[in-house]
C-alpha cells in the first residue's frame, strides 16, 4: 500500500515520539486548557546520549534540503526530522547539505522518550495565570 500524506499525518498525531511528548506541560489557572511549551530542552538535556548512539553515513544528495525524507528512510517516519536537524547542528532548512551525517539510532530515540522525559499528572502541572 502506497503511503500518502493524510496516512502519514494520521500516523503522527498517533506517534509517541512527537515533540510535543518530550516538552513540558502546564494548565491554565481554570484547568481548561493545557499545552505544551515549544521547547526542546530534552534533545539539549540527552544531546550527547543521542550522539553516543549514533551512527556516521555518508549524505546522500538526494537529501539535500529534504530531512524529513531521510527521516522517513531511517525511521518510517517524517515526524523525527528536527532531531536529524539538531543532532548535526543544523538552524534551516537550506544548511541541509553535509559530507557525513549523523544518525541516532531509533532505539536512543525511545529511550529517550520513554525513559528520560517525566511523566507528569494533570495536577501536578504548573499553573498559568491566564
Amino acid at each position: 500500500m502506497s503511503e500518502t500524506i493524510d496516512k502519514e499525518s494520521r500516523q503522527r498525531s498517533r506517534l509517541a515520539i512527537n515533540i510535543d511528548n518530550m516538552c513540558e506541560k502546564y494548565k491554565t489557572v481554570t484547568g481548561l486548557f493545557t499545552f505544551s511549551s515549544p521547547s526542546l530542552y530534552t534533545l539539549e538535556k540527552n544531546l550527547f546520549y543521542l550522539l553516543k548512539n549514533s551512527i556516521e553515513k555518508q549524505f546522500e544528495q538526494k537529501y539535500y534540503m529534504k530531512p524529513s525524507y531521510l527521516s522517513y528512510d531511517e525511521y518510517g517516519t517524517v515526524a523525527l526530522d528536527y532531531i536529524l536537524m539538531y543532532v548535526n547542528g543544523i538552524l534551516c532548512i537550506e544548511e541541509f547539505n553535509l559530507n557525513t551525517i549523523i544518525i541516532p539510532t531509533f532505539q536512543a530515540i525511545i529511550d529517550i522518550c520513554v525513559d528520560k522525559v517525566p511523566q507528569k499528572d494533570i495536577d501536578d502541572l504548573t499553573e498559568v495565570s491566564w
